[in-house]
């Protein structure tokens, strides 16, 4: 049916809005079921919360070098650097409170238009056939690059500054950690939909 002229279609966004901070269980849901949906996803607001401010020095890096490259002829030998840092940093960190919003990129275009417990059935065993295997795969392959890049005192080559790339590499470590346990949650509520045919938080 064809869409009456002006409306806009917000279906990806009533999708993310009701994943995101699923803060309602319904009653019938087990009490262990519903803490750990709670816990974690205020959890992942809180790191979020935290995260954000890693925007601040990264502005401050970017305008520094403008100015001091335009205004003074000086440029930095540190923006580059520190600028990539920073928003990698931001990226990784804050994935897993994206995904408590449901807000990471996704092809909705047949999806919105299932049921509610067919969204379930496919996030649930999406979940645990892709997610969960291809992020301990990726912990694992993660943590021996962190290590290595520890015990080589390894840094970067794309600038005279050179700095050490293990912190970087770390918020990497982190930030899987955190998709782990936010994955958990969201495990739980594709679960709960696949069940009962609606999602943890959903208004009726």
């Amino acid at each position: 049916m064809a869409e009456e002229p002006g409306k806009l279609d917000i279906s990806d966004e009533m999708i993310a809005e009701r994943r995101g901070g699923s803060s309602k269980m319904p009653d019938d849901m087990p009490s262990w079921m519903a803490k750990s949906i709670v816990n974690i996803d205020k959890f992942s607001r809180w790191i979020g919360n935290i995260v954000c401010w890693i925007l601040m020095p990264l502005i401050f890096a970017m305008t520094y070098e403008v100015l001091a490259r335009k205004l003074f002829l000086a440029p930095t030998i540190w923006a580059y650097d520190i600028s990539r840092f920073l928003y990698g940093a931001l990226f990784m960190l804050g994935a897993g409170y994206a995904l408590s919003r449901g807000v990471h990129i996704r092809a909705d275009f047949l999806y919105r238009n299932f049921k509610t417990k067919t969204q379930g059935i496919i996030d649930f065993w999406l979940y645990l056939i892709f997610y969960f295997p291809g992020l301990i795969v990726f912990l694992y392959m993660t943590i021996g690059f962190v290590q290595e890049s520890i015990m080589r005192g390894e840094r970067g080559m794309d600038t005279t500054w050179m700095p050490f790339m293990w912190p970087i590499k770390t918020c990497l470590l982190v930030g899987i950690i955190f998709l782990l346990i936010q994955g958990f949650s969201e495990l739980l509520k594709s679960y709960w939909a696949a069940k009962k045919g609606e999602w943890p938080g959903e208004n009726k």
